[in-house]
């Protein structure tokens, strides 16, 4: 079941450093064939992250690289406070933050040189909320 209660969650975080570097495109049409790990529908267009690999393969545009930490805790979409304490931290840290809401858990993109800085301070947050 879903975890709605914000101590409970931040002390079960579990954060996990996924291997690829992603990053964030736009795009007016999905190429054909590419591997994506996110599509949202903007006015502007598709907003897809994907591996940097597949953006260069498919000579899509992007700024930036980021590494992804999934925070296996299974978060409900109704929690509160879960995605301002993770920024608040990563903010202390001086780390920009994007933090994608899927269905099950949390995935926090930062930029790919600070991938090792974040997941310490995510782990840290975790144990001084047990």
């Amino acid at each position: 079941m879903a975890i709605k209660n914000l101590n409970k969650l931040l002390s079960d975080l579990n954060p996990e450093l996924l291997d690829d570097d992603y990053v964030f495109c736009s795009v007016q049409e999905l190429p054909l064939d590419i591997e994506v790990l996110s599509i949202f529908q903007e006015e502007e267009g598709l907003s897809l992250i994907c591996t940097r690999q597949q953006a260069e393969l498919f000579e899509l545009a992007y700024e930036g690289h980021f590494r992804c930490i999934t925070l296996n805790v299974l978060s409900s979409l109704e929690a509160v406070g879960l995605t301002a304490a993770v920024s608040e931290v990563l903010t202390k840290a001086n780390i920009s933050a994007n933090v994608v809401a899927a269905y099950h858990h949390d995935h926090v993109f930062v930029p790919s040189k600070d991938a090792l800085k974040a997941l310490a301070a995510i782990r840290e947050l975790s144990k001084s909320s047990r």
